[in-house]
């Protein structure tokens, strides 16, 4: 049923302690709203974990993960069961904290969801203790061989939990709005070093076993691990690298500037309440940007550009630190309240860091891509999904994770902020990210709060429309907030003086090229600016003046391989082939695959190389893939 705003109904308020419990245990379990979360098996007005104990054993011979799972749990008087998320996991036994068997039952699997674990309970079980080890299909984890690493010397190992996959290899309850603490004993090959998002230690242990420590309640999706050949370098008291050793220079570099990120984020909205902020840089396979996982941000390689261009990732995934790991959508029917808000964050620190002008080529960008999203999903069989508000019932949550969230909800809280006024806004969100830390939050409870701590605290009239069309409407309103950049008004020049016949030479002279006088975001926006009619010649005058097919900036390099397919630039093929072969991170590969997939040709060379590349991917990968080539395993 579509909602106004009028029609709104904060079904249910949040709680400040769902049970009687101890202290401890209010602050780990009064975060829950009482919502239905559509992907989880979980009924935590019953049952809740509120602390996990995780003893594991990494073993890569058969790539699987041996562990025992120890909850410490709060139930309600008349709790019978408890039930936990699980998907391909293989369980041993389940005992309470006496060590006495309890009975439990695995239900029926369903598509994405996995099945539920459900384990009897008395009001006397303070505890639960799972023993099992990971199936053969995983899919939150991707063991990697020595060949598909950087220095082709060690196994690697990495998960990645997000949305509902962390159920494949730990049983929990696997809703982003049940936060828990957790220890983890981890024993892995002599000579690796393991890290997890928690405490984490900088150098390789001479038994092969590490302990961790989060003492600060988090959602499933945010539990991560990673072991391989890994060495950290220290970037400031409270900042630092990990990478592989030939990668590690590189990292530290590029990253240089992180200390500076995290002081003007503090400036903006408190401070930084997790400790050290630590990357580790992972191999090619990793299937997104970057992941947020507390204390140590997963970061893929094609970042690395060798210029810091590409560093508003990483301001991006630490304004998670704030908006999403703080305070966090309490289903991924509210996606956008974690990413639309980073976004916001995230183009803020850039502006802090490097400037308007900057940071206003950044945001044109994200307005080309969300226009370009819009205009897809609309097409399709689900043009509800560009409204903010997801229905995402019967569906994968990976559904939801599109350029809606991100950049829509930007240009949302953009608008609000151009409406007050920056410094009542600011005033706004920084209240909200402290009163509401380590909570979990719906759209209406945040429009609620909008009301009342921004609009009517101040005076200001509520507009009912604003969350008509921006929230729960379809597509992009026609006031949306509109960047300018002079130096995307420049390209946009070249671009047309060279179409109306000007020669490349008289618009680049050889001091501009060597200088790289423009930066990656103005040859981003060259790229996606030229018409759609490039002719072979052309192609190959573009390639042999700026050699975008060797580029060693991905994002570039991405841009370009759409003209390749698009023109049948042969010259370009066997490095789009190697790009593909080598890159696992989803933004790049869907867009060249649904390229290639538009031509009989094209998708027969798409198979061809997708057949190389799949054992390359992540589960989150090559399920997209899977679904654009048609392919069957």
């Amino acid at each position: 049923m579509k909602l106004t705003y009028n029609k709104l109904i904060w079904m249910l308020s949040v709680t400040s302690t769902l049970f009687s419990c101890s202290q401890q245990d209010k602050i780990e379990t009064n975060q829950p709203m009482q919502v239905i979360d559509n992907h989880t098996y979980a009924k935590p007005s019953e049952a809740l974990i509120t602390h996990l104990d995780w003893d594991a054993i990494i073993d890569f011979d058969s790539k699987k993960i041996i562990a025992t799972a120890t909850y410490n749990i709060s139930i309600s008087d008349n709790a019978k069961e408890i039930i936990l998320d699980s998907n391909g996991l293989l369980v041993n036994s389940v005992k309470d904290g006496n060590g006495k068997d309890l009975v439990y039952s695995i239900g029926k699997e369903q598509p994405f969801l996995g099945s539920p674990l459900k384990i009897e309970i008395s009001p006397s079980i303070k505890k639960i203790s799972i023993s099992y080890k990971t199936g053969e299909s995983a899919e939150a984890l991707q063991w990697l061989t020595p060949k598909q690493t950087a220095d082709e010397n060690s196994p690697f190992l990495f998960t990645q939990s997000q949305a509902i996959l962390a159920r494949s290899w730990v049983p929990v309850q696997d809703s982003p709005g049940i936060r828990f603490t957790y220890n983890a004993h981890v024993k892995v090959s002599k000579g690796m070093l393991a890290l997890m998002s928690a405490t984490n230690p900088t150098q390789v242990s001479s038994n092969g076993e590490y302990d961790f420590v989060m003492d600060k309640p988090i959602p499933a999706y945010l539990l991560a691990l990673t072991v391989g050949d890994i060495v950290y370098q220290k970037l400031s008291e409270r900042t630092g690298v990990y990478a592989e050793p030939s990668v590690i220079k590189a990292a530290a570099y590029e990253f240089a500037d992180m200390e500076q990120m995290v002081e003007a984020a503090e400036k903006l909205y408190g401070s930084y309440q997790w400790g050290v902020y630590d990357l580790i840089v992972l191999p090619p396979s990793f299937p997104f940007g970057g992941m947020e996982n507390p204390m140590l941000t997963f970061a893929t390689p094609t970042i690395l550009a060798g210029d810091r261009s590409l560093v508003s990732l990483v301001a991006h995934e630490l304004a998670h630190s704030w908006s999403g790991n703080l305070v966090t959508n309490a289903t991924w029917d509210d996606f956008w309240l974690n990413e639309g808000f980073t976004v916001y964050f995230e183009e803020r620190i850039m502006e802090a860091v490097y400037g308007r002008d900057y940071s206003e080529m950044l945001a044109l960008l994200s307005l080309q891509d969300l226009k370009e999203e819009i205009e897809s999903i609309s097409s399709g069989k689900n043009p509800e999904d560009t409204e903010l508000k997801l229905n995402l019932k019967g569906r994968n949550p990976d559904d939801g994770m599109t350029s809606i969230a991100y950049d829509k909800g930007y240009y949302f809280l953009r608008l609000i902020e151009e409406r007050v006024g920056r410094n009542m806004f600011d005033a706004f969100l920084k209240d909200y990210f402290t009163s509401n830390a380590f909570h979990s939050m719906t759209t209406e409870a945040f429009i609620t709060q909008l009301n009342e701590k921004l609009f009517e605290k101040n005076g200001l009239t509520v507009d009912e429309q604003l969350y008509t069309d921006w929230i729960f409407g379809q597509g992009l309103p026609e006031n949306c907030p509109q960047p300018t950049s002079d130096r995307f008004a420049n390209v946009e020049r070249v671009v047309e003086n060279w179409t109306n016949g000007t020669k490349l030479e008289k618009l680049f002279t050889p001091e501009d090229i060597i200088s790289q006088k423009w930066s990656s975001h103005e040859w981003l926006h060259f790229l996606r600016s030229l018409p759609e009619d490039l002719s072979l010649e052309q192609m190959k005058k573009l390639d042999n003046m700026f050699e975008f097919t060797y580029s060693g900036n991905s994002e570039i390099l991405a841009a370009w391989m759409v003209h390749v397919i698009k023109h049948q630039y042969k010259p370009g093929y066997q490095n789009l082939k190697n790009f593909l072969i080598n890159t696992g991170r989803r933004k790049f590969l869907s867009p060249l695959y649904i390229e290639m997939a538009k031509t009989e040709t094209g998708l027969e060379m798409a198979k061809e190389i997708y057949t190389k590349a799949r054992p390359n991917y992540h589960f989150v990968s090559s399920s997209s893939i899977d679904k654009i080539l048609d392919w069957e395993d």
